[in-house]
């Protein structure tokens, strides 16, 4: 319980923003679902369709300080890249690509032998 009033004041304004926060959230991961799910069913146009809106949900979000910058920016991209490609939507976290070890020049001595 606070112990005074503005600290009372203070537990029901975080309560009532929790609770938008909350909302925000949720509508943000139900159409990044919706845009994925869409995009596993090959319906890439109507996919598009939810993509601008969920942008500018993105971008507002992150504007009034709901999401940070670089959150809002990498999920953004992660669902501007899936429309991209014809890759199935990840599962998880992004796996990454092998990387390629360079191999080693084998040189030759020559041999006393040739001469």
């Amino acid at each position: 319980m606070a112990n005074t009033r503005s600290a009372a004041k203070q537990a029901r304004k975080s309560s009532r923003l929790r609770l938008v926060n909350q909302k925000v959230g949720d509508e943000l991961r139900q159409t990044a679902k919706k845009i994925k799910n869409l995009v596993k069913e090959g319906k890439k146009d109507e996919a598009l369709a939810l993509v601008n809106g969920y942008q500018s949900q993105v971008d507002k979000a992150a504007k009034k300080g709901r999401l940070k910058q670089n959150t809002a920016a990498r999920r953004t991209s992660r669902i501007a890249r899936l429309l991209k490609t014809d890759i199935k939507a990840p599962e998880g976290r992004p796996k990454k690509a092998p990387t390629q070890v360079a191999k080693k020049k084998v040189v030759k001595k020559k041999t006393e032998a040739a001469e």
